[in-house]
């Protein structure tokens, strides 16, 4: 193959240095430390970071995808604001619908490497997390992120997964209740679905899903009308 044709690598600094900035972001957004709603000035943010605007605009992509941003017409970026509390019901009503269906499903026709997944998923969020900011809840999260789509995944109905994955519903929760000291309790339940998967039970995976997520709104809820 030629080599002039070849594909060029990224330098090491320079995917570490976009990576950075993206985290940094996401973590501003996530704290809430960017007003809902509020302008986000990409020269404002680039001099904050002490970076180009290349990485900044291309976190700001990031960014928008995951539903922590949106981009306006003639107003550019904004903060995405927080979920209202019926959108939120909303929210729940959808996730009571699909998850429950299929965690069963999953108790079914998981691979044996979805098991193993799900298991290194809810065991990967360890003890319960301490501390006020999303940083401290950053691996947690992604981990119940995971667990929460490998199931989906291995319901072998790509329609469930990917609805889930646009409702974004992770992002949501945890702009809102990261602070609530949700891991302990949480874990517990993810816990308690694992095992009906790797039982091969689809009634106690399904019931083991449904309670956790009634569970969840119920805190998730009292987030909402503490933060409001």
């Amino acid at each position: 193959m030629d080599q002039t044709q070849a594909p060029r690598l990224q330098p090491a600094a320079r995917l570490m240095l976009r990576e950075s900035v993206y985290e940094s972001l996401k973590r501003l957004l996530m704290d809430n430390a960017l007003e809902p709603g509020s302008r986000l000035s990409i020269d404002g943010l680039a001099r904050e970071l002490e970076v180009s605007q290349t990485p900044v605009r291309e976190a700001l992509f990031r960014c928008e995808a995951e539903g922590l941003v949106v981009r306006r017409p003639n107003a550019g970026y904004l903060v995405a604001p927080l979920i209202t509390r019926d959108a939120l019901l909303d929210l729940y009503d959808l996730r009571l619908l699909l998850e429950p269906t299929a965690a069963a499903r999953a108790a079914t026709n998981a691979t044996d490497r979805d098991r193993r997944d799900i298991k290194d998923a809810v065991r990967a969020m360890g003890p319960a997390v301490h501390g006020d900011s999303y940083q401290a809840y950053r691996e947690f999260a992604e981990e119940d992120a995971k667990l929460h789509t490998t199931i989906a995944t291995a319901a072998g109905n790509p329609l469930i997964a990917e609805t889930l994955d646009r409702l974004r519903a992770h992002v949501h929760s945890y702009r809102l209740y990261f602070r609530h000291g949700i891991a302990e309790v949480t874990t517990t339940e993810h816990q308690a679905i694992s095992d009906r998967i790797q039982a091969h039970d689809p009634p106690g995976a399904e019931q083991a899903m449904r309670a956790h997520l009634e569970n969840s709104r119920t805190r998730l809820l009292a987030a909402y009308d503490e933060t409001f």
